[in-house]
């Protein structure tokens, strides 16, 4: 046998080196991989990644309306999704928690049956809501406060019944809406100068009003010009699409009820709530609704009161209604406003104009030694802020912070959650250019935080429904209003308080995440589809094993989706899942068996 000479003994320690070298690489890779969460099926982000440059719009997504009225092609490619068929056409408006069959069958009084009721599990629909036949992309604002494209909510009644007090008006193919109401048959505008004149709404006293029993908010809609903006509601009723109407003009309104629950609001929230003849019986039930009323009322906050029972001794015979019962129910209206250390500001013609004190905790002691019985919370939103109205600044340290009242959030975490959420709206912006231009007006983000996200996309072009869920580590919807925003309370495991259709644009920033193992992704997902309008986008933030989830989901819903990194590059887990949904519109043709 030949004896190895001293080069193969060289080349076979080559060899092992560069196997060494070599597994300590691969090693290497597989722990960054692990630790980054890339990797697992995100080739589709690693792709745009590579082929984008940080200014285009990620290709293959439309962000535009078309109004084709045909779907399109689901995507084959992917490892075939669950296909979720249309529902039949009567379910074209549906409002799973305010649906009229099942609200009959719960008590009349104190409104119980207006309030939500949800579906049981069993009971829930799995199919895709359809737009109506002609369907079309509302118009921008300013516009869409004045007319609504007839097709989008084709219901002439309230033309009719509301004929004489301008609310609204059809006229060939659109609705007009005048901006009167039935105490401000001149026009809105007219109307907020009568409040101007006794509540500061010009110097920026007033920013944020709550329009109880709204109508089609016209109150609110009018508003926007002067800088302050309203949280309409109104029970879903005989006065059909009223807030539907009031989305599709593009301003803040939900379904709901003054009944036997609290508002889906903190206390202290708003500067202004106002009733314009909004039918709730103020004076009745030991004053539990004015009460509520003045929870939600900041200190110094102002109530108007205009319609019946206001100035009854003149005006008791346009309303043909007996004078004595008038007289007692403004008389009952003046003790609850007493009890609660309310201050009338103002009492001409059919408008009253009340101010809540600005030391509200001194007259609950007062009143409690009186006898007055108010309810107990453990809600953290209950207390006492020092001092009352003033002006909201966006990026300021919202009292609540300041003072310590949301568990670990001190000052510096909220401008750090500022500047985080500059730099993500901003790579939104790159994304989606259509952002800036006006093409999504209402806008929602459904795990909203401390609202950054709506602080760094305000613009006088649109508004954002700040959701705080119900599951939430905290309650941060206090500071949300603190800034001047809006927002709500919601579980997600339930439906949202609208129409169909309403939302142009929606944010989820964790949303899955929060929700796992709490509730069905499918039925979130079903829900965002049912409030979401044909064409509108949807921006996904999450982990990226949960977007993968949700990618697969969406793609039975017609949807178009592309999976992007985050802006800090592709090593980083969370991912951005963008999507727009198809332009549909209901098939008379239509299996569906639900």
């Amino acid at each position: 046998m030949a004896k190895p000479s001293s080069a193969d003994g060289r080349t076979r320690s080559t060899v092992q080196i560069f196997i060494v070298v070599g597994l300590c690489c691969f090693f290497y890779i597989l722990g960054a991989w692990q630790r980054s969460g890339f990797g697992k099926g995100d080739s589709i982000a690693l792709q745009i990644t590579k082929s984008n440059t940080e200014c285009e719009i990620v290709p293959n997504l439309s962000f535009d309306s078309h109004h084709s009225g045909e779907v399109s092609k689901l995507d084959e490619a992917d490892s075939k999704p669950k296909v979720f068929q249309p529902c039949k056409a009567k379910y074209t408006d549906y409002t799973p928690c305010q649906d009229q069959r099942r609200a009959m069958t719960f008590p009349r009084e104190n409104m119980i049956y207006r309030e939500r009721h949800c579906p049981r599990e069993e009971e829930k629909l799995h199919c895709l809501i359809p737009a109506p036949k002609g369907y079309v992309t509302p118009f921008p604002w300013p516009k869409s406060r004045d007319y609504v494209p007839y097709a989008n909510a084709p219901y002439k009644s309230l033309t009719v019944e509301k004929a004489i007090q301008n609310w609204i008006q059809y006229e060939g193919n659109v609705f007009r809406f005048p901006g009167g109401g039935t105490q401000f048959p001149q026009g809105a505008d007219k109307y907020i100068d009568q409040l101007a004149s006794v509540i500061p709404i010009a110097n920026g006293t007033v920013r944020t009003a709550l329009d109880t029993g709204c109508g089609v908010a016209s109150w609110g809609a009018y508003l926007w010009s002067r800088n302050v903006i309203a949280m309409s509601f109104a029970p879903r009723d005989s006065h059909e699409a009223q807030v539907q109407f009031a989305l599709e003009r593009g301003v803040p309104a939900v379904i709901g009820v003054l009944g036997t629950i609290k508002l889906p609001y903190p206390s202290r929230a708003f500067d202004m709530a106002h009733c314009s003849r909004c039918l709730i019986p103020w004076g009745a039930n030991g004053g539990i609704y004015m009460m509520e009323v003045d929870r939600v009322l900041r200190p110094g906050g102002y109530w108007v009161l205009s319609g019946p029972p206001i100035n009854y001794r003149v005006n008791y015979k346009a309303w043909q209604r007996p004078k004595e019962d008038l007289e007692d129910e403004q008389n009952k209206i003046e003790e609850i406003a007493k009890k609660l250390c309310w201050v009338k500001r103002s009492e001409r013609a059919e408008i009253a104009v009340w101010q809540k004190t600005m030391d509200s905790e001194s007259c609950r002691r007062k009143q409690e030694d009186a006898g007055v019985n108010f309810c107990e919370s453990s809600d953290a939103d209950d207390v006492q802020e020092n001092g009352g109205l003033r002006y909201p600044k966006l990026y300021a340290i919202p009292p609540r912070i300041a003072s310590g009242l949301v568990p670990g959030v001190s000052s510096e975490t909220y401008q750090d959650d500022n500047q985080k959420w500059k730099k993500h709206v901003n790579a939104y912006k790159k994304i989606n250019r259509l952002l800036d231009t006006g093409r999504y007006r209402n806008i929602m983000d459904m795990n909203a935080g401390l609202g950054s996200f709506a602080a760094a996309i305000q613009s006088p072009k649109l508004w954002v429904m700040n959701v705080v869920p119900t599951t939430a580590e905290k309650s941060t919807l206090g500071v949300i209003y603190e800034r001047g925003l809006i927002g709500i309370y919601h579980d997600w495991c339930e439906a949202f308080s609208t129409y169909p259709r309403t939302y142009d644009l929606i944010h989820a920033n964790g949303l899955f995440s929060l929700y796992k193992d709490k509730c069905n992704a499918e039925d979130i997902l079903l829900e965002m589809d049912r409030i979401l309008r044909p064409e509108g986008a949807v921006i996904f933030r999450d982990e990226v094993d949960t977007l993968i989830k949700v990618k697969k989901i969406v793609a039975g819903m017609r949807w178009d989706t592309k999976m992007v990194d985050h802006e800090d590059g592709p090593l980083v887990p969370e991912k951005i899942l963008i999507a727009v949904k198809q332009y549909w519109v209901v098939d008379g043709n239509s299996t569906s068996t639900q």
